[in-house]
């Protein structure tokens, strides 16, 4: 018997469809990076992005059963999660994003050229994070999902609940309204 992790996704989602528990985990090994990520961004908190990824598993493993692949498994899965965080800002009353330097800085290189091109570097990093806390909460998703988990305009759709056309006039308001943030 092959292990899970060579199951195509679809063979996947139909075991777990089943109750295979093992299946639906391989699900959850899958795409819980993805999910745990945009979460941290969209709370700014590593406690509230793992709580509201597990409750974003929760709900996806109760209503498997009657999930129906009109969508991607991820495209749902997505949209599970940004309700999810959408329902704990709106509780809290509170809207932040995770600073880019936060994550950037992980990625860097460990050689940096120079102190003065990581200090600029930083600098853009800085001013970066400032315009996008300015931004709507609408405006801020939509470029993090396309910009950031490298969505496709139509999965964005999906995840949104949004049109096509929206999702394109949306994407390019929240880079205009970003790019309108930025010092000069």
């Amino acid at each position: 018997m092959r292990p899970l992790s060579h199951l195509e996704e679809s063979d996947c989602i139909a075991r777990a469809q089943r109750g295979e528990v093992a299946a639906f985990s391989e699900l959850v090994a899958r795409y819980q990076d993805r999910i745990y990520r945009f979460l941290f961004r969209m709370t700014r908190s590593q406690e509230d992005a793992r709580e509201l990824a597990q409750e974003t598993f929760l709900n996806a493993y109760q209503a498997l059963p009657r999930w129906q692949p009109d969508a991607q498994l991820s495209t749902w899965l997505f949209r599970i999660a940004r309700n999810q965080a959408l329902d704990l800002l709106r509780r809290a009353q509170r809207v932040a994003f995770v600073e880019l330097d936060e994550t950037l800085s992980e990625q860097m290189p460990a050689d940096t050229p120079t102190p003065e091109a990581a200090l600029q570097a930083r600098q853009r990093i800085e001013a970066l994070e400032g315009a996008l806390q300015r931004l709507s909460v609408e405006h801020r998703e939509i470029l993090l999902l396309r910009d950031i988990e490298d969505m496709a305009y139509e999965d964005i759709a999906e995840v949104l609940g949004i049109s096509l056309g929206t999702v394109k006039s949306r994407i390019a308001r929240a880079r205009a309204g970003l790019l309108q943030l930025m010092p000069r």
